[in-house]
């Protein structure tokens, strides 16, 4: 791909000063010297003059400099003498004309040259800039970038985590390869592919990876590319891109963000005529338009399906939905696997274990955690990298940065110890919740002061109503051991609180678990599929509905509080002994803690789990 370089003033101005300076020297090499009418008489009895050429008013010609014949400079007077050829027959060295010589030609180089030299310097900046934005001409072009068959080297090899969204797309490949064999028949492949799915799972790579499979021309673009302040651009941009890929056909048209593009109609501010529409009513055209057997297949990619147009889903457009979603336990070892490929790694790593320690991680996250444990390494002068950098990655990308030296005094340390530990025996106290792997009362990022770090057995897709209130309880574990130890509470746990507060409204609102409501869904529309930062609207219930929902809540939190005091209060010495050497240690795996309880060690699970996530890294203490 070439670099494109941004268009600057700059380069006009120094153009335009090229032209002066080269035009004043090439006008001063052969420019006139104007001398007064008694110095040229004087060099005319100094035998400096070799020539003139006489007018009625003007005298010019060509004078000797430093008396050499070979280096003469030409002059000009005011003609004064009206008998000036009587003068000069006294002259005969000195040959002279009636007539002046004409400049014309080299006035006319004087700025011919300049001129070409600036428009050659603007031509050399424009190709450099490219053609995408070589100016107004172009402003109808497509901005998609071309990656021709000999610049794709992704393949499937380097996709992994992702095998049923590639079982979907062999067939695209085969028809690619080999179109006689579905036109044979009278088949025919999908106009559209829409890969859906989350930020970072892979769906732009599994894209380049279907051309790359196919030896085919990839044409890539953003959604967010077609559409502009001028009317009409994204529409005559979308007809150039199918002009051009039906010229290069057999290839792919990738189009990534499409909802940038395809949103639906109708929400807009300035109605239909918004330039957004009418792009996409010209990509609906043209997928109408192009004929499937040229062997141009249109691939685009979302992590929006719920807002873009229906007409954009329909069969005979994007009729083929392929869900890129996150990978599951052995889908995150197999893309760690990919990755590590160009890092160099200890022999003895348990990819298992790392693979239980990042649920829910796509696999930018993955490809994020791997040069993270390699940065590590390098910084502890280490020449491969081993398990406790990697280990020490995910902590760094789900938790933060450690701020060592973030100045705490003894009473907050010590409140965080209790906090943390609190965590921890609550959660290895009560059935089906994620085993402690370790906890922390070292600052890591903006605000988290300590943290206990669960680590799922295995990815779970269902969850019981016993383990939902046992998560509830396992979050409230610190505040209860505050007011155990100290008989008070700290605004460390307003992150347990949030977390613990969400998980009872869904009990309550999303999955049918309130005795007093009964099996009724209240939360009103979904949050977006990929998108779980999205804020969810509220359900349409009564006040009294809403009231019920409310102590409802209040009485889930209030239970699972007490339970969480109960266990605490019984394993009270359990608790003191082992905030006593949290604090002397800073840190404590889970085995470690497991021995406090007089628990065994934690056993590795005889049967692999298989796909889903269950929790994250839990912040226990923040202000």
């Amino acid at each position: 791909m070439q670099k494109q370089h941004k268009f600057s003033v700059g380069y006009v101005i120094i153009g335009i000063w090229v032209v002066l300076i080269v035009q004043n020297y090439i006008a001063s090499m052969y420019a006139a010297q104007v001398i007064p009418y008694s110095q040229f008489l004087n060099l005319l009895k100094s035998n400096k003059i070799t020539e003139i050429a006489i007018t009625a008013n003007q005298i010019q010609g060509k004078m000797k400099v430093d008396g050499a014949q070979e280096d003469s400079k030409p002059f000009k007077t005011i003609r004064v003498d009206p008998d000036l050829a009587t003068v000069l027959e006294q002259y005969p060295n000195v040959s002279f004309k009636g007539e002046i010589e004409s400049t014309f030609l080299r006035d006319l180089l004087s700025w011919i040259f300049p001129l070409l030299l600036f428009f050659g310097v603007w031509f050399f900046v424009m190709k450099k800039m490219g053609g995408q934005q070589a100016g107004f001409m172009t402003l109808g072009k497509n901005k998609a970038k071309i990656y021709m068959e000999n610049e794709l080297n992704v393949t499937f090899a380097d996709v992994a985590g992702v095998d049923e969204a590639k079982q979907e797309l062999v067939e695209v490949i085969e028809f690619l390869k080999t179109p006689a064999r579905f036109t044979e028949i009278g088949g025919r492949i999908p106009k559209g592919i829409l890969l859906v799915g989350p930020p970072g799972s892979g769906k732009t790579l599994l894209a380049k990876a279907v051309a790359g499979e196919s030896g085919v021309p990839f044409f890539s673009l953003s959604g967010s590319e077609f559409v502009e302040m001028f009317v009409g651009l994204g529409a005559a941009r979308v007809r150039d891109l199918f002009v051009q890929a039906k010229e290069k056909a057999p290839c792919i048209i990738f189009i990534d963000e499409l909802d940038a593009l395809g949103k639906a109609r109708g929400f807009s501010a300035m109605g239909g005529h918004d330039e957004r529409e009418q792009t996409l009513n010209q990509l609906l055209v043209e997928m109408d338009g192009f004929d499937p057997k040229v062997g141009v297949i249109l691939m685009a990619a979302t992590n929006r399906p719920e807002i873009l147009d229906p007409a954009l889903l329909r069969p005979g457009r994007f009729d083929r939905h392929v869900l890129v979603d996150r990978p599951d336990k052995i889908g995150r070892e197999q893309i760690l696997r990919v990755h590590m490929k160009r890092i160099k790694t200890v022999s003895a790593l348990d990819m298992e274990k790392l693979a239980n320690m990042t649920p829910g991680m796509v696999g930018a996250d993955l490809a994020n955690l791997v040069n993270e444990a390699a940065l590590l390494a390098v910084r502890r002068n280490k020449d491969e990298v081993g398990m406790a950098e990697f280990e020490e990655a995910v902590e760094r990308i789900i938790g933060g940065l450690e701020k060592k030296n973030r100045l705490i005094n003894a009473s907050e340390r010590e409140t965080v110890a209790y906090h943390e530990m609190g965590h921890a025996l609550v959660a290895l106290s009560l059935p089906g919740t994620d085993p402690v792997q370790k906890i922390s009362i070292i600052p890591r990022g903006i605000a988290a002061l300590g943290y206990t770090m669960q680590v799922p057995t295995g990815d779970r897709f269902l969850m019981r109503k016993t383990e939902l209130e046992n998560k509830i309880a396992s979050l409230l574990g610190g505040r209860a051991a505050e007011e155990i130890v100290f008989g008070d509470i700290s605004t460390g746990a307003h992150n347990d609180l949030a977390r613990a507060t969400d998980i009872a409204r869904s009990m309550i609102m999303e999955y049918g678990m309130s005795g007093k409501l009964g099996q009724v869904y209240l939360a009103g529309d979904k949050k977006p599929l990929f998108l779980s930062a999205a804020p969810r609207e509220a359900g349409d219930y009564s006040e009294a509905t809403a009231e019920i929902i409310d102590g409802e809540i209040r009485e889930s939190i209030r239970r699972e509080y007490d339970k969480a005091l109960t266990i605490l209060r019984e394993k009270k010495e359990a608790l003191i002994r082992g905030a006593k050497l949290l604090l002397e240690k800073e840190k404590l795996d889970g085995d470690e803690i497991r021995d406090l309880l007089g628990l065994p060690p934690m056993a590795a699970p005889s049967v692999p789990p298989t796909a889903g996530q269950l929790n994250e890294l839990d912040f226990g203490e923040k202000s």
